[in-house]
């Protein structure tokens, strides 16, 4: 005797759902990275404190925290997006998210460029 399946929307585009997963998980790695750096420049920082003035102290802090706050929310950004394409997927109405990755290229360059600026020239 066999079983009857119910097919699902989800089913039919299977393989463009993995690779939406795969993304998102790029997402999570990329984040949980930008995240590690974050607290790397901040530890870094309070290990070498004494060495610092009060401007340069607030400057790593503030590198730091950025750094934090931009891999949360890539995060945020990351679940919006996969969320987004499971819909669009299913829907066959997809498109890319060009400016998701923009915005993420945006904020990595910033944030590294400001941990160069103040390695090289504070440090």
């Amino acid at each position: 005797m066999k079983l009857e399946v119910e097919k699902t929307i989800d089913s039919q585009y299977i393989q463009q759902h993995l690779a939406n997963e795969r993304t998102f998980l790029a997402w999570i790695r990329t984040a949980i990275t930008v995240i590690g750096i974050g607290f790397l420049v901040t530890n870094f920082h309070y290990y070498r404190s004494e060495n610092l003035s009060g401007a340069e102290h607030q400057l790593i802090s503030a590198i730091g925290m950025l750094s934090i706050l931009f891999g949360i929310s890539t995060i945020l950004v990351g679940t919006r997006s996969y969320l987004k394409k499971v819909h669009t997927i299913n829907t066959q109405q997809f498109k890319s998210a060009k400016m998701s990755l923009i915005a993420l290229a945006i904020g990595m360059v910033f944030i590294f460029s400001l941990i160069l600026f103040v390695s090289y020239f504070l440090l």
